[in-house]
């Protein structure tokens, strides 16, 4: 079974090869500063720009949406990057040479990033091989919104639990999760987690690319050997590292959803791990979600915090570049000539981050926002850094408003082909702990004043979560302040720092109100936090690194020795506790090494459902298009709506709670309820035929969930409105004549 496996690895490692070779002149032009020139970013841009042109298309009407398209679209990017190569050189205004031959002047680092880049897809695909199922947590969702893509002829495509309007979330990372199915040719059975390590290699490599450049940038060159080494270090914080929660495998258990601080319980060493359990370490703030990268691809939900992760990589990736780029001189009194060289020289970066953001935006909306913020903080570093390079006072300010503007605009507009279809359901911003006479008003503007909404989180508690990466950050303020020397690099990761430290202290102030009266602030937090804890693993890895290339120097003089090995010790310490987060998430979850089941996230469904299993293989082999099909409705998390979720097929109504997030209103879902267990236990003929006709219900699906829905079914009826076209066991689905 592995062999098999592993011949669709390979064959989805090589679609992001070619992928990736197409697109290196674009990320070399990107991402000029970058040791490795951007060699891994280039799978992600590349998937990105082939995938929204295919969008573009196809919600234009002008091209369908399948494999000789989006064959045809590579095809096209390898002419066009052979013509720029070969004949005009790079992107840069004026024209600058730039042969095949320069492109992969640095194939040394590339066959390195290859290989670790091949070793992370498999091995995550290894570990996936031994629970691999489709089902659970929001896999449904996520697996629904792929089928229902890949059944998809033109955009925006179809909510499968809610015919017979279009998805209204935020779902361009399952398109391009699509893109790619369709592309390889593989099944989305296998392809949703092949996406997961893609996912999760990605993460690893763009750290590693984004770490190893900041190092060569720290002024005193590390060697290969060394340099690759804080590479892995910032690849492995970012994409496995725990927080300080880990502290508890040493002291007895609390109780799931009420912890207490760690000195207030039993100290109990030999009785580690002391049923630890890993999801506590993010839900440890009382009705919160705080959740890092490798709890996320533990339990492996392709939701769109994940699938944006490349993305927002890439966005540091392209900023950190941008901060290595100096800002044209010219005459003080030439403001014309100043903003037009700036806008030259930066017009390939700001199109490039104007296209991130709606990137972002249309697959994880906060993450535009964040990162919109932070490439304010570096270009105003980036200005006041090269103050005396162009006129001072308001001109400098005028030429920052101008390109922030140019950013809104150009997000907006490539963000607009989906934005035409979509409703946000964000219903305004809430206050934590508002005061009693703004509470009375209820609301001004955007502003919420809700009562009971005053949850803020311990201390204590903030320090177990963040408290690892704060002493990386407080290392590195003592550490300035010792040497009294800062470069230039450490600006930003100073910016990296300051942002982050915003994003964990707004939840404990306002939170962006949705459904959920409890969680109120729960989304809000967790969009924010994991962000900054990516941004802080990438700092806390360079201030550890930084560190020590000082001590090696022979420059920690006049620090204290006693000092030093204090620090030591508790560094270590936080890196162990870290480090052997991922241990406990990935044992939990995955037997290993017990049984591999393989990639096939639906084979599940043979022992828990072995009569569905058969009618959702036969459905995807002999019903194409998007034809509706009725099934019993449920709430979310639950076994209901699995048969839209694993065919793409569209039904009248899917998971009620998620349904009403997305529409903004319970009232919107709430009648299509009795509707269904109308449809499913009438008698009357008129009275079927009438609401099947209202949905445009094409096919009607009976099988065992069905029946213990709805215990007063009634299935004659069907025969008689249709015919029966798929039969086994208790299951049977029709087709209405």
């Amino acid at each position: 079974m592995w062999y098999f496996d592993l011949i669709n690895i390979l064959h989805w490692w090589i679609l992001l090869f070619i992928i990736g070779i197409i697109f290196l002149p674009f990320s070399k032009r990107l991402l000029p500063s970058f040791i490795d020139k951007g060699y891994i970013f280039s799978k992600i841009i590349g998937s990105a720009i082939v995938s929204y042109v295919i969008f573009i298309l196809g919600t234009l009407h002008l091209a369908t949406f399948s494999q000789i398209e989006i064959v045809s679209m590579l095809c096209i990017f390898i002419f066009i990057f052979l013509y720029i190569s070969v004949k005009s050189g790079s992107f840069s205004v004026p024209p600058k040479k730039m042969h095949l031959k320069s492109v992969f002047s640095n194939w040394k680092i590339f066959v390195i990033e290859e290989c670790l880049f091949l070793i992370g897809l498999i091995a995550w695909s290894y570990v996936r091989g031994y629970q691999p199922d489709i089902h659970g947590l929001e896999k449904y969702m996520d697996f629904g919104f792929l089928n229902s893509i890949l059944r998809s002829t033109y955009f925006p495509p179809t909510d499968i639990w809610f015919t017979p309007y279009s998805i209204n979330y935020y779902y361009f990372g399952h398109f391009i999760t699509a893109v790619l199915t369709k592309l390889s040719g593989i099944s989305s059975t296998i392809t949703f987690n092949l996406m997961l390590a893609t996912l999760f290699s990605f993460t690893f490599m763009g750290s590693f690319s984004i770490g190893i450049t900041l190092y060569s940038h720290i002024g005193k060159k590390l060697g290969w050997i060394r340099l690759i080494a804080g590479g892995i270090i910032t690849s492995f914080l970012v994409t496995l590292g725990g927080n300080l929660h880990t502290i508890y495998t040493f002291f007895k258990p609390y109780q799931n959803d009420y912890p207490v601080p760690f000195w207030q319980l039993k100290f109990s060493p030999f009785t580690f791990p002391n049923a630890y359990w890993y999801p506590n370490a993010t839900r440890f703030i009382y009705h919160t979600i705080h959740e890092f990268p490798i709890y996320s691809f533990v339990v492996s939900d392709l939701h769109g915090h994940v699938l944006d992760i490349p993305f927002v990589l890439l966005t540091v990736a392209i900023l950190l570049s941008l901060f290595f780029k100096k800002l044209p001189s010219v005459n003080k009194e030439e403001s014309f000539a100043t903003i037009k060289l700036i806008f030259s020289n930066w017009a390939f970066e700001l199109t490039t981050l104007c296209f991130l953001f709606a990137i972002m935006y249309m697959t994880n909306a906060w993450d535009a926002f964040i990162y919109f913020l932070l490439t304010l903080i570096i270009l105003s570093l980036i200005f006041s850094r090269n103050l005396k390079d162009i006129k001072k006072g308001i001109d400098q300010m005028y030429i920052l408003i101008l390109i922030i503007i140019i950013l809104i605009c150009g997000g907006i507009v490539f963000a607009l082909p989906f934005s035409l279809f979509f409703k946000p359901f964000v219903s305004g911003i809430g206050v934590i702990c508002a005061p009693n006479f703004l509470i009375q008003k209820g609301k001004i503007g955007p502003f919420l004043f809700e009562a009971n909404h005053c949850e803020r989180s311990p201390l204590w508690q903030l320090f177990i979560l963040y408290g690892f990466f704060y002493f990386w950050v407080l290392s590195f303020i003592v550490f300035l302040k010792k040497t009294k020397k800062i470069i230039d690099i450490d600006y930003f990761v100073i910016a990296l720092i300051l942002l982050s430290t915003i994003l964990i202290i707004i939840p404990e102030f306002f939170y962006v109100k949705d459904i959920y009266p409890t969680y109120y602030r729960a989304n809000t937090m967790f969009k924010f936090v994991y962000q900054a804890f990516m941004m802080l693993s990438i700092s806390s890895a360079y201030i550890l690194i930084r560190i020590v290339t000082y001590i090696k120097a022979n420059r920690i003089k006049k620090l204290h020795i006693g000092f030093l090995l204090v620090w030591a010790f508790f560094a270590l310490i936080g890196l162990s506790l870290v480090a052997i987060y991922p241990y406990f998430a990935i044992t939990s979850y995955y037997p290993i090494p017990k049984q591999y089941v393989g990639l096939n996230g639906t084979t599940y469904l043979k022992n828990l459902y072995p009569t569905d299993y058969q009618a959702i293989n036969w459905i995807n082999a002999h019903i194409s298009g998007n034809p509706v099909i009725l099934e019993a409705q449920g709430d979310s998390y639950t076994d209901y709506a699995r048969i839209s979720s694993n065919t793409g097929l569209p039904t009248i109504l899917g998971w009620t709670v998620h349904e009403w997030l997305w529409r903004g209103t319970y009232d919107i879902p709430a009648p299509r309820i009795t509707e269904v267990k109308t449809m499913y236990e009438t008698s009357s003929l008129s009275q079927a035929r009438a609401l099947l006709e209202k949905y445009h219900v094409k096919y009607v699906f009976v099988g065992d969930l069905e029946r213990e829905k709805y215990p007063n079914l009634q299935d004659g009826k069907f025969s008689v409105l249709g015919k029966p076209v798929f039969r086994s066991g208790q299951t049977t689905i029709y087709k209405l004549l």
